[in-house]
């Protein structure tokens, strides 16, 4: 079964950096586009970054351009979310995300949280 687990978040202050990993399993994973999106307390879950098949498209969410950056080792099966400069605002829980024809699969989650 498709399976998302991701990894890597935790407590920063605010210019410090994390980076996420998202490993990946069931499915064949160079066959897909990644995301990566967020949900702050009270908010609605957010497309933070996009990565295509072969990682040579990204798109990200304004909010976050410039400061993050989706990567992807295909060999690995496994998606990455390097953040850096990072902001009270950016504090939230990080889903690791694959969309196939029409159902999406979610990982449980990685909190950052973002506080001095």
């Amino acid at each position: 079964q498709v399976q998302l687990v991701e990894s890597g978040g935790g407590l920063v202050q605010p210019g410090g950096s994390l980076r996420l990993s998202c490993a990946a399993s069931g499915f064949t994973f160079s066959f897909y586009t990644m995301n990566w999106y967020r949900q702050a307390p009270g908010r609605e879950r957010e497309l933070v970054a996009t990565i295509t098949r072969a990682g040579r498209s990204t798109n990200y969410a304004v909010s976050v351009k410039g400061r993050f950056t989706i990567s992807r080792d295909n060999a690995k099966n496994t998606v990455y979310l390097e953040m850096n400069s990072l902001k009270p605002e950016d504090t939230g829980v990080y889903y690791c995300n694959v969309r196939f024809v029409n159902i999406d699969y979610w990982g449980q989650g990685t909190q950052v949280t973002v506080s001095s």
